[in-house]
């Protein structure tokens, strides 16, 4: 599939197709939550792997994470470092489909990344499922065009619209913060430094 336009790699995400675009980390692999079982697919990924819901603000979050989870912290940390290279793992709402976290689907990660074209889509599209542009085992991959040809049948963002430097992302993963009913558990340590 050719390199597309925002447009069209919008329209498409909306109709269900897998699309690739950056990230402020890595570039992502990303669709609507009903059809995230294509991820899966495309990645060759084990479904004790989960995926991330990916927002263009707090707001588009709401409805996927349990209303009883809100009386605890996320807001505020949500609030100190979105947008940003932190995943928050958080009690899901009855709104997410198990296929995002087939192995576990009363949670979600979520975040709200620190780029404005992924943002851009996303204001779009609403919130989707991503993980990293990478077959599973390999090391993401950083540029459209390698994207492209590694997965022809995902519509991915034409360079033409992404600056070179935005096109990268940092190379860093996200840091990943479970919340375990008391306080924040890091799963992964990236880029952000969690400050609970």
């Amino acid at each position: 599939m050719p390199l597309v336009s925002f447009d069209l790699l919008v329209s498409g995400i909306r109709s269900g197709q897998l699309a690739s675009f950056p990230t402020d980390t890595v570039p992502a692999l990303a669709t609507i939550p009903s059809s995230s079982s294509l991820i899966f697919n495309a990645k060759q990924r084990s479904l004790k792997k989960p995926l991330i819901l990916m927002a263009a603000n707090i707001s588009q979050l709401w409805d996927y994470v349990s209303a009883d989870f809100e009386r605890d912290n996320w807001h505020q940390i949500a609030q100190n470092y979105w947008p940003g290279a932190l995943t928050l793992v958080v009690p899901a709402s009855q709104k997410i489909p198990a296929s995002l976290n087939p192995t576990d689907p009363t949670t979600i990660g979520v975040r709200v990344p620190d780029s404005e074209i992924a943002r851009k889509i996303l204001v779009q599209t609403g919130p989707l499922a991503t993980t990293s542009a990478n077959l599973s085992g390999q090391p993401p991959l950083r540029r459209m065009a390698e994207i492209a040809a590694t997965f022809p049948n995902v519509l991915t963002l034409s360079p033409q619209e992404v600056p070179l430097e935005l096109e990268m992302g940092t190379g860093q993963p996200s840091t990943v913060a479970k919340w375990d009913g008391n306080n924040w558990k890091i799963l992964r340590e990236g880029s952000v430094i969690l400050d609970t």
